[in-house]
């Protein structure tokens, strides 16, 4: 084999093992995208910068000291990058529901159509993550929050603040941050599944990725937890509980009448169910939807939201549940599920080679079937489609 044909066969591996090709045209398919996100991040931190300004942020009753707006303005982009990150974790969640399950007949709305959009707002989604969490490591960084003076101490001290998980111990932060944390960290290898799926195959990468749900559940745990904006009682913390009703309703309506028909549940007739491990999880999480969307229900009509209250001479709010171990307690069965989901889904070792046949033409190898990306674009998506 020539040394070109070497390089070619090595390239070919390579895109076996990761879609490079499929994750750089995903990033620039992702720049309109992320340019949208940077705008409605501007805007969020132009109106929260306003609302300190004239007195009316309610960040400023929590902490008083950010009334310095130009002083803490790190804090404030933080806080921008957070909420514009929520509202694409949304936004690409809508898109997964409707790719996986059934959508509007409208005809510019085509699966593929929706699918890349679901993967260009799932990168900006990450990228907008990370930048929350930065800005927040920008402004540990200048306000010194390590107990060292030296410039070493204050970044390394920073970083395991706004990085490390469990880390940070001070007031609602140490839940808070963690939640958020675990999100962020979650959301990369569920996130990025899809571009390993030539070798973990398109089963395993599906059945990795319904679990992105629990990124986006932790991050408005979190954001309700630790969101200052959201801190109190109020109309603008149950309407960030109300928005989640259409997402609820959506999942729902994606496990009743799932696009894959392998995924729909049968309890009668010819293809019924009878396997009672997949019967019960399905069945159990079409009840915990159900379950979830009456206590959203609950909670909006009777106001009653978690939030503190704002009278300064009321008693003071309980410490934020739970403590830490159950939440590590929480990943370590959440870890177990997706090891067991990894197992049952792993694809089949190849079959041992019987030797030549006599009149067969050997097959092309990988380098001139084309790239992981070239085929996934057409077979492998069309087959399968995107699970959220």
């Amino acid at each position: 084999m020539t040394r070109a044909g070497v390089e070619e066969k090595r390239r070919a591996a390579r895109q076996r093992r990761f879609d490079w090709g499929g994750l750089r045209a995903d990033l620039r398919g992702a720049i309109p995208d992320a340019s949208m996100a940077l705008v409605a991040t501007l805007l969020i931190f132009w109106w929260l910068y306003a609302r300190v300004e004239n007195g009316s942020s309610a960040t400023t009753q929590v902490m008083p000291m950010l009334t310095d707006a130009p002083r803490y303005w790190m804090y404030w982009m933080c806080q921008a990058f957070g909420w514009s990150g929520l509202l694409w974790a949304y936004v690409t969640i809508v898109f997964g529901l409707l790719r996986s399950g059934p959508r509007p007949g409208w005809g510019w709305l085509s699966g593929a159509r929706v699918e890349k959009w679901h993967r260009t707002t799932s990168l900006t989604t990450l990228g907008l993550m990370f930048m929350h969490a930065f800005m927040l490591f920008a402004e540990f960084v200048r306000t010194n929050h390590s107990d060292s003076s030296s410039w070493g101490g204050r970044v390394g001290g920073a970083f395991a603040d706004s990085f490390v998980p469990g880390w940070y111990d001070s007031g609602t932060g140490r839940i808070a941050i963690l939640i958020g944390l675990l999100a962020f960290y979650l959301a990369i290898p569920l996130g990025l599944a899809f571009y390993l799926r030539q070798t973990t195959g398109s089963r395993m990468w599906l059945a990795l990725h319904r679990f992105i749900i629990v990124v986006y559940v932790l991050s408005v745990w979190h954001t309700l937890l630790y969101g200052t904006n959201v801190w109190y009682d109020g109309s603008f913390r149950t309407l960030v509980w109300a928005l989640q009703m259409p997402l609820a309703g959506l999942l729902l309506t994606r496990l009743l009448a799932p696009a894959r028909p392998s995924e729909r549940l049968r309890l009668r007739g010819a293809g019924r169910e009878s396997r009672p491990l997949p019967l019960t999880t399905r069945l159990a999480g079409r009840l915990a939807v159900v379950a979830t969307i009456l206590g959203l229900l609950a909670v909006i009509v009777s106001g009653t939201d978690g939030g503190r209250d704002p009278d300064p001479n009321a008693a003071p709010s309980p410490e934020p549940w739970p403590e830490q171990w159950v939440i590590w307690a929480g990943l370590l069965v959440l870890t177990l599920v997706l090891v067991a989901v990894v197992h049952r889904t792993r694809p089949a070792p190849p079959a041992p080679p019987r030797g030549p046949v006599a009149g067969h033409v050997p097959a092309r190898d990988a380098g001139d079937r084309g790239t992981g990306a070239q085929r996934s674009r057409g077979q492998e998506e069309q087959e399968e489609g995107v699970a959220s």
